[in-house]
Formats: C-alpha cells, structure tokens, sequence
C-alpha cells in the first residue's frame, strides 16, 4: 500500500488525487493532508481520509479546523504555515508527497519531500519554474524519483519510456490554446475575469486558468519540460491543439513521433504518477475516435499572445529570471482577477520586471527566494501605479 501526503489537497489536483484514492482504497492510504484556508472542505477530507497530520496556511485557519475536532474522538496533529507545510511533506510515514500546492508557495514543501527522500508526484510546476537547478540537482543527490503530474508532463514521460535518451530529437508540447485562442487584439484588451476564466477544455484552479488563457501556463511549462527532461528551450515547439487530446508528443531522431492521447480528465495522469510503472483501472470518459474525427495543431501566436514569448526569453536567460517571470505573473494574476489590471497588462507588467531584472544564480534557495522578494514587491507597486 502506497501511503500519501497531499500538498493542496483541497485544490483542483488534490480533489482528483482524493478521487483516485477513493476508488481504490486498497492500493492507498492517506497519511498527511495540506490546505490553503478552505477549511470546511479540509475538514470533509479529514473525516473521509483520517490522515494522522494536516496542515493549513495560518494559525487563524488551524484554530478554526481544530474547532471542528474539539469533541472528536478523532482528531489530526494540526499544523500551520511554511513550517506545518515542509512538516506534511517530509512526514516519516508517507512514501509518495503529492505536490499540488499552486505558485511558489509549493517550492519549499517540495524542496522538503525532494530532501526527506520520497517519491515526488510533482503537480507544483512553479518549484521547477523557479528553482529548477536546484529541485533536479537535490533529486539526483537523494535519489528521488519526480513523477509528473501535469497532463502534458505525463505525456512526454510516457512517451519517452523504453527509448534510449539520446533519441531524443524535440518535445511537442501541446496547448488548448485557451477561450481566447482566435481572439483579436481588440478583443483580448477588453478580456474579463469572468471570460478569463471559462476555459473550453479542463476544470482548474482560477490562477492556472488564466494563465491558460494567456499561454503563461504553456510557458511555464515549457521552462519545467526543460528540467525535467534535461533539453534545451530550443528543442521544446508548442503545438497548439483545440482538442486537448493529444496530450503532447516525443520526436525522435529518426522521425517517429510517440504521442499520448486521452480525454481531458487529470485523474488518469495523476493514478499514473502514483503508481508508474503500473497502471491503475481509473473511472474516467473513454477516448473516442470516430466520435471525434478530426485533431487539429497549428503554431502558437507569440505576438499576440507575449507571456509565452517571456518565458522561452527567461528560460534561456536561466538563472533567477524564471523565478522573476513566475512572481510577477502571480502578482498581476492576482491584480487582473481583482480588476485592477486589464487582461494585457499582465504581460506588460511581466517584461517591464524582466527588463529590470538584474540576474543572478540559482543555485540556492536563498537566491531564488530573494529573486522572487524583489519581483512580487516591484510588481506590487507597477500593478498599484498601473490601477485602471
């Protein structure tokens, strides 16, 4: 029986994590859950899942989720902030750590499964956005397998497996090319939250939505794939892809192309990440082809779409610009879902830090925390100056 911590349990990858343990209460169990401040559905997991530890963001949301258990003849050791967050990921009784924490607040609970030796389901791309060097380099050292999560991720790992390394010629990473995919410019200057956020395809958090809509999410996955795969930007091309089935593709030195499709359901590349190399029975949509017909790709738009253009610039920049790229985007995320900042603004906000980055290592997480300081406090006062 494989034993869990959930990182992010009550976020959209967590709750599908919980659904796959659910369906098979045989092959999991769960031993330690972190939250955000949805408390009232942490609670519900708790009850369900009876982890022995569970943590939350703040000391007012421990207070409230130990009030639920006050009379209980159950209750979880309660923990709290960035130190109850590594405690959950380190604990000594799990055997996988579920990373699902979104932005860079996932980083150092990651930081702290890659060091307590666990197998790594890794769903926080920021961690390898921003400390890529680190994360990978700190693996290797522990010996510590990283599993992705992400459907596209997932992808290219299962098509990479049984071929030697050095036949790798291209990752095609693939993109749903979001709501606004044939958008024109006057258009995508009047985007809303509330457009942002109906993405066509996939149910995920507001964040990773609008960056979905915006192509930062392909971006920073691009900068991820490159760790995780140990290429170069150069050898990673987008493929926009409206479908979402092909869920991304591995070209191969001798011209075939190894793809993996399915339906847009993140269940299946999470059963898969917990328990590669096997594969689990998962109750999800069966694929169907005829019913479908046609797949289509065609190369994404930079100019219209610049945050991906940023991320392929900063990640062959290297060092802390990508931890620079991945603060100032949750900054002006955040502003544009407050309607404090227009849809484009986002990628106006992001090049203007970017420009005034003055680079540096990241080959320790001191740097990569002082980096991502500098971004989010310039990027607070830009976005406060730029307030429509």
């Amino acid at each position: 029986m494989t034993k869990l911590s959930v990182l992010g349990s009550t976020g959209s990858i967590g709750r599908n994590t919980l659904e796959v343990v659910r369906q098979f209460p045989e092959r999991f169990q769960v031993v330690g859950l972190a939250a955000g401040c949805n408390v009232d559905l942490l609670k519900e997991q708790i009850d369900r899942f009876r982890p022995a530890v569970a943590a939350v963001r703040d000391e007012a949301a421990a207070d409230m989720l130990a009030r639920f258990f006050g009379g209980s003849n159950y209750r979880p050791e309660i923990v709290w902030g960035s130190e109850g967050y590594r405690q959950v990921a380190a604990l000594d009784a799990a055997d996988t750590v579920v990373s699902a924490i979104v932005g860079a607040a996932g980083l150092e609970p990651t930081l702290a499964a890659v060091e307590a030796g666990k197998r790594l389901a890794l769903a926080n791309k920021e961690a390898l956005v921003a400390a890529g060097r680190l994360v990978t380099e700190r693996a290797k050292a522990r010996g510590v397998d990283i599993i992705p999560v992400d459907s596209e991720h997932s992808a290219i790992f299962q098509s990479l497996q049984g071929n030697p390394r050095n036949a790798l010629k291209r990752i095609l990473l693939t993109a749903s090319g979001g709501p606004f995919l044939r958008a024109t410019p006057e258009e995508l200057a009047r985007v809303t939250p509330e457009a942002a956020l109906k993405h066509p395809n996939w149910s995920m958090g507001r964040k990773i939505t609008v960056d979905s809509a915006s192509l930062m999410n392909k971006g920073l996955e691009v900068i991820e794939a490159c760790w995780l795969f140990d290429v170069s930007p150069d050898r990673i091309a987008v493929h926009v892809h409206p479908e979402s089935i092909v869920h991304s593709m591995v070209e191969y030195v001798d011209g075939s192309v190894i793809a993996q499709l399915g339906v847009p359901d993140m269940k299946i590349p999470i059963a898969y990440a917990l328990t590669w190399p096997d594969r689990l029975p998962v109750e999800a949509p069966v694929l169907d082809l005829f019913e479908l017909r046609r797949l289509t790709f065609f190369p994404p738009d930079m100019e219209r779409f610049p945050c991906l253009r940023l991320a392929y610039e900063a990640c062959r920049e290297g060092g802390t610009a990508p931890a620079v790229l991945n603060a100032a985007d949750e900054v002006a995320v955040h502003a544009f879902l407050e309607h404090r900042l227009a849809f484009m603004d986002i990628p106006r906000l992001i090049e203007s830090l970017l420009d005034r980055h003055q680079g540096g290592a990241a080959t320790t997480l001191e740097a990569v925390l002082d980096a991502d300081r500098w971004a989010r406090e310039e990027a607070l006062k830009l976005a406060a100056a730029w307030c429509r």
